[in-house]
């Protein structure tokens, strides 16, 4: 009887202590950091104001846009490079702003391609033609 009721009790030691193990975890997790250092952001689009090689940048009404060697530009459905990108250009930019409200282009593209393929979409019949 005795070996029985050290049984039990041990058995409940370990049964606490499993129980106590996921809530210790649980606790050490919560100093992650809650955000990503990068968030996503809206597209930027507009005409180009500026456009400075030296630094990279081009900027779109009052946003200054970050190129990097990682960006992907687009000119007329073609890649391009910065070079390509002229005053008075519509653009449309995709990328992620920093904690410090950088805005790092991932994307580039001419805002005539979006143009025509918006237009492209709305002239296409909404439903299809019917079998005879």
């Amino acid at each position: 009887m005795k070996n029985q009721i050290t049984k039990i009790a041990l058995l409940g030691l370990v049964t606490a202590a499993l129980v106590a193990v996921p809530s210790v975890t649980r606790a050490q997790d919560t100093n992650a950091p809650a955000a990503p250092m990068h968030a996503h952001h809206p597209p930027i689009h507009g005409k180009v104001a500026a456009v400075d090689s030296a630094a990279m940048t081009i900027t779109v009404g009052e946003t200054t846009i970050v190129v990097t060697s990682e960006t992907k530009i687009s000119k007329d459905g073609k890649p391009a490079t910065l070079s390509d990108i002229a005053v008075g250009d519509n653009v449309v930019a995709t990328g992620k702003k920093d904690e410090s409200g950088k805005f790092t282009a991932t994307k580039i593209a001419d805002g005539k391609v979006m143009k025509k393929k918006k237009a492209d979409e709305s002239a296409a019949p909404a439903t299809p033609p019917a079998q005879q």
